[in-house]
């Protein structure tokens, strides 16, 4: 990589963005962990502290990368205090604003040094498996843009793994595609893409991850779990989700199977990232408790494989799976209640 920038040639310095990836994660958490790796944070820790249970009726998108938001108060509708509400992460959604040079705010987040997240369609990028069969909402990483190639250099850490150019037409394609309804993909097509774009910014360094800092942000999940709002969150939150989804099963909506997908992804994921911190803190501090809780969290993540499964395979006829999906809701519960009783009993103890 270039430090300094050509007449047409826009490269981050320093080494290309990490390929950070863990099984159960999407895009959206894969290229937030690559901004973190690049501002010297480990992505695990920030990513993985926070823990919660919501869901906003309504507000599903069928997208890889949706994460639900609070519509107001200390979110504010930022996806950045989503991920990591113990950090202080923000993300901002933008488009580009003159049609006639689209690439101006790419330029100038390349020149500033800085990492840029852009929403694409698989359908259009040659890396990606579904390239010119699949239509589906995706997120990749920018780090740099050679105009006078004609090739923007993207790093993508969902297998297959890449890094490296594609020529600027198939990336303008994907970047502004419709993203069509395809029947390939019931879950993540049917979303304009629209030249979306995210600005992730870290703008504090997280303090060294301590067992007293630990046990604060495990209190605060826990509280989120256990007291009620006027939103669906926590355990009680995870009960009207799940028997709102049965009953609309029972009706024949197909539509509840098409958004637990998406939604059970981002739930899935964070119960992933925070049992594997708990692990390897339980581990690194000698801790077999918090070893354990985070064990306990890891089973929620897994316990949404049957579920999100499920809801796929039963697509055509709800009707006919919905036995099963409130089966594997019981069984999801079941994993919250225990993990939420583990983590409460470890974080008193730190």
């Amino acid at each position: 990589m270039t430090a300094e920038a050509t007449a047409r040639t826009y490269m981050i310095t320093g080494p290309e963005p990490e390929l950070w990836y863990r099984d159960l994660i999407s895009c959206l958490q894969a290229t937030f962990g690559s901004v973190l790796a690049r501002a010297g944070a480990d992505p695990l820790e920030v990513l993985g502290a926070g823990w919660r249970f919501l869901h906003l009726p309504g507000d599903v998108r069928s997208e890889e990368f949706y994460y639900p938001c609070l519509p107001d108060g200390s979110e504010g509708l930022d996806l950045g205090g989503a991920l990591a509400p113990h950090h202080d992460l923000h993300a901002r959604w933008w488009q580009p604003a003159d049609e006639n040079d689209v690439w101006r705010e790419v330029r100038a987040t390349l020149a500033g040094d800085r990492l840029v997240i852009a929403a694409v369609d698989n359908f259009h990028l040659p890396f990606r498996p579904a390239y010119g069969d699949v239509h589906a909402a995706h997120l990749v990483v920018v780090y740099g843009l050679d105009e006078t190639r004609g090739v923007v250099y993207v790093s993508d850490a969902m297998p297959p793994a890449f890094r490296g150019a594609v020529p600027v037409e198939d990336f303008l394609r994907s970047w502004g595609s419709a993203n069509p309804k395809d029947v390939q993909d019931a879950f993540f097509s049917d979303s304009q893409i629209g030249r979306r774009c995210l600005d992730v910014r870290l703008d504090t360094s997280p303090a060294p991850l301590t067992p007293e800092l630990l046990g604060g942000f495990l209190r605060a999940n826990v509280d989120g779990f256990t007291t009620a709002t006027a939103v669906r969150t926590g355990l009680a939150g995870c009960d009207e989700f799940a028997a709102e989804t049965v009953e609309r099963c029972r009706a024949g909506d197909a539509g509840a199977l098409r958004e637990l997908y998406p939604f059970g992804w981002g739930m899935q994921a964070q119960a992933s990232l925070h049992g594997e911190l708990l692990r390897r803190c339980g581990r690194q501090w000698d801790a077999p408790a918090l070893a354990g809780a985070g064990r306990a969290v890891e089973a929620v993540a897994h316990a949404w494989t049957g579920l999100r499964f499920t809801s796929a395979h039963g697509l055509a006829d709800p009707r006919a799976v919905a036995s099963d999906i409130a089966h594997h809701a019981m069984v999801l519960r079941g994993a919250y209640e225990r993990a939420v009783d583990a983590v409460g009993a470890v974080a008193a103890q730190l």
